[in-house]
């Protein structure tokens, strides 16, 4: 190594490298359609060789852009065919209250996911149940009494249709 190197001009700027680049986008759109695909199937649909396509998809996962694979149950065949939204609104809004509520209240038989919220209401609670009594025992039971629960408003859910090109929204 010479003593007094040249000194060298600094290069460009690092560029950002996109949170998706079009492999990633192409691989995530294929899992979104089906979380099973094969890496076969998954390499040939991103045109890449299948060694990078795993690397690829551990990189999604290690980044968090792909948190889980889950199945879409048709709650209906599984014998709950009353879904709603439980519409929650609190009278104050302690964090030990309303983390409490989130907690407790995902894990209840029957509730497929809880939302917190801005606007009128502070919590969505998606439920299903096998009747509508069921439900209205469910919603009285179980979040009309809790503490900080000021008003509970149910809305029955007719049909549910789901997005289908998320990933045209990403940046």
């Amino acid at each position: 190594m010479p003593k007094n190197p040249t000194p060298r001009p600094p290069g460009p700027a690092p560029r950002e490298r996109p949170l998706l680049d079009d492999v990633d986008r192409s691989l995530v759109a294929q899992l979104l359609r089906d979380g099973r695909t094969p890496n076969v199937v998954l390499a040939r649909g991103a045109g890449i060789a299948e060694s990078t396509c795993v690397a690829r998809v551990r990189s999604l996962r290690e980044r968090g852009l792909l948190a889980g694979v889950t199945a879409e149950v048709d709650l209906a065949r599984l014998g709950l065919p009353v879904q709603a939204m439980v519409a929650i609104r609190f009278s104050g809004h302690l964090r030990a209250d309303v983390d409490a509520f989130a907690e407790e209240v995902s894990g209840l038989p029957g509730v497929v996911a809880t939302y917190n919220i801005s606007g009128t209401y502070d919590f969505l609670v998606h439920v299903a149940a096998p009747t509508p009594e069921h439900l209205r025992d469910f919603v009285l039971d179980n979040l009309t009494g809790r503490r900080g629960v000021a008003q509970a408003e149910t809305s029955l859910v007719f049909h549910v249709k789901r997005g289908t090109d998320v990933l045209a929204a990403a940046p």
